[in-house]
Parts: structure tokens; sequence; C-alpha cells
């Protein structure tokens, strides 16, 4: 049996922690921010966790057992 790949898609979106959870980008980052508050900007640029019931999809994408 070949090995099973690793979504290449998943792998540039999430990064794994040192405890096994996943991290994403926040989303609303990337255009019309003149709008948007400076606070605001700065909390979509940190990094965030991605929730309990869209884990599992995550793993199987990218196939952490």
């Amino acid at each position: 049996m070949p090995k099973v790949k690793t979504k290449s898609s998943a792998k540039k979106r999430f990064k794994l922690t040192a405890t096994g959870k996943i991290r994403r980008k926040h989303a609303y980052k990337s255009h019309i921010l003149t709008k948007k508050s400076t606070k605001r900007k700065r909390n979509l640029t940190k990094m965030g966790e991605v929730h309990e019931s869209d884990e599992g999809r995550v793993k199987a994408m990218l196939r952490i057992g």
C-alpha cells in the first residue's frame, strides 16, 4: 500500500501545537482594512484554535491519527 498523502491545502492553513491542538488563521484580514479598527486588525493577526466540532475533519485532512 502506498502512503496516504496529506491534503496540501490543509497543510498550508493549519499548524499543530506541541500539546496536539490545531491552530488556524483568522479571516477578514486581507482587504478593505481602512474601515476596520486597529484593535480588530491586531486581534485578527493572532492565531486562533480550531473548534472541537471541526477538529475531526481537520485531523482527517492532515492525516493525524
